[in-house]
């Protein structure tokens, strides 16, 4: 069998060009993959010293929520991971942690707004903000790993370090992906969360009640 040497040496090039091309390949899938591994080991050390947004142990019941527009003024969206308490019932294969997105909005009103969560076979739901006067937000900070609806955001920056957000008051931990803008709008409004907080929010026309069905999807 010929040594590497001796193919190197060769005037058939032959045996040794498959080889690099896969190592390519590799190289390429091997840089691909980091950006998202790096991401989840550098949110699990920054919940652990208590760097991210959400600063309570969330339930792992997840909530909906839907409105018919949300019009933000001051707009963020950063990664983020939240815990819950050690061996919660709800954990079930996630580890107690769930990979989510944070928004931020710094001043927002939502028309319409519906808020459900499956409490095992009944639904708790709550309304507001379906009359003339809409619900209004300060500085929310809501935790989701799905949203949905129609958006439009203006002088939007994406890619930005989220410890550098200067369009909202709460920054996002150093070195992780993030996306401001002045303002934004969503019509047709859907998202699936763990854990929100508010510095206001007001909610008028107000109501609560058990029933069978959730919020509309």
């Amino acid at each position: 069998m010929a040594s590497p040497a001796d193919a190197t040496a060769s005037n058939d090039s032959t045996p040794v060009r498959p080889e690099r091309r896969g190592r390519v390949r590799m190289r390429r899938a091997a840089v691909m993959a980091v950006p998202a591994t790096a991401l989840t080991a550098a949110l699990m050390i920054l919940t652990a010293e208590g760097a991210l947004g959400v600063q309570f142990a969330i339930s792992g019941m997840p909530f909906v929520v839907t409105a018919d527009k949300l019009e933000g003024k001051g707009f963020a969206q950063y990664g983020s991971l939240d815990e819950m308490i050690p061996d919660s019932p709800n954990q079930g294969d996630t580890g107690g942690q769930v990979l989510v997105v944070t928004s931020v909005v710094k001043d927002g009103k939502l028309n319409n707004l519906c808020q459900s969560v499956d409490l095992g076979g009944i639904k708790l739901v709550l309304t507001a903000g379906g009359g003339s006067t809409p619900v209004s937000v300060k500085n929310l900070a809501i935790d989701s790993d799905e949203i949905k609806g129609d958006a439009t955001f203006n002088n939007i920056e994406i890619g930005r370090d989220s410890s550098t957000f200067d369009k909202v008051d709460q920054k996002g931990p150093k070195g992780v992906y993030g996306q401001q803008a002045e303002k934004v709008v969503i019509t047709d409004l859907y998202q699936h969360n763990y854990a929100a907080t508010a510095a206001v929010f007001k909610l008028p026309d107000l109501r609560m009640w058990f029933g069978d069905k959730g919020c509309p999807q």
